[in-house]
């Protein structure tokens, strides 16, 4: 069933996360399904709220997966091809299933309304989630070996889910959810019911740029990070290439702060993939 299995993960990343699944074409063809499985095994789980009706059909999708992964009570589980597609993966590359619990753990926080504390939660779950797929990624480039010290992951990771949420702040904030940490916005003096209401305000343009700024600094120490690691590790990266025209797209815009910022292509991000990969070669 593998193959069909990772097939399978390719089009459910290919519609749930098309950034990370044109993220997967530089990669060296032996990582490509193991990684695009991981990947995609992500996008299923960032994307159970929208698709159950509260916080406790959430939680049990995550206990789901929290079983699939140490293999317990569901002696079907590999009847499901996101499943097996990721199953394989961890058995082919060794790669650590309490990481991955650790991911889902992480993302009980987007089954809630209650708004990111402050910025060590905000950066403490994008290590959980963002950084951790880059970090298993490097170990699938890396022959099953942990990839140390991380800071490329690290930094990356935080980056891509600040850029992420400043991008999606409207369509977030619709939902009742504030996902940016709250303390610089209070800082700012915005208000939650602003937020929710839709209304814009310098105090919102002031604490978003911040978050801007913070992002701009983890993709600097994330550039210099892959820059000194070995070029076989280096794809599982790639992703900064679109980030970085993302985090200024979003700086130049001039409309509102819930308005979502013009996305490239998918033609040009393709072409910027492949201008970085054949750069970091």
């Amino acid at each position: 069933m593998a193959s069909e299995s990772f097939d399978f993960a390719a089009q459910a990343l290919r519609s749930g996360d098309p950034d990370r699944y044109l993220a997967t074409l530089v990669l060296p063809a032996a990582a490509r399904p193991g990684i695009t499985a991981l990947y995609a095994f992500n996008a299923d789980v960032s994307a159970i709220r929208e698709r159950v009706s509260g916080p406790q059909p959430g939680e049990i999708r995550l206990q789901w997966w929290n079983d699939a992964l140490t293999d317990k009570g569901h002696g079907a589980v590999r009847q499901n091809p996101l499943a097996d597609a990721l199953l394989d993966t961890i058995e082919r590359h060794g790669l650590p299933v309490g990481t991955l619990q650790r991911l889902l753990g992480a993302r009980r926080f987007d089954l809630y309304d209650d708004p990111m504390p402050d910025l060590e939660s905000f950066e403490g779950y994008a290590g959980e989630t963002a950084s951790t797929l880059l970090q298993l990624s490097a170990m699938i480039l890396n022959a099953g070996e942990p990839v140390e010290p991380g800071d490329a992951a690290g930094h990356l990771g935080v980056a891509q889910a600040m850029i992420g949420h400043l991008r999606a702040f409207g369509y977030v904030s619709a939902q009742g959810r504030i996902m940016l940490p709250w303390t610089i916005l209070a800082a700012n003096g915005v208000r939650e019911n602003e937020i929710f209401a839709g209304q814009d305000s310098e105090g919102l343009h002031a604490a978003l740029s911040q978050v801007a700024e913070l992002a701009q600094g983890h993709l600097d120490k994330a550039r210099n990070a892959i820059a000194a690691l070995p070029t076989s590790l280096r794809p599982a990266f790639a992703a900064i290439a679109l980030l970085e025209p993302q985090l200024a797209a979003w700086k130049t815009r001039s409309s509102s702060a819930f308005a979502a910022p013009p996305d490239a292509p998918d033609w040009r991000k393709i072409a910027r993939l492949a201008w970085w990969g054949f750069r970091n070669r």
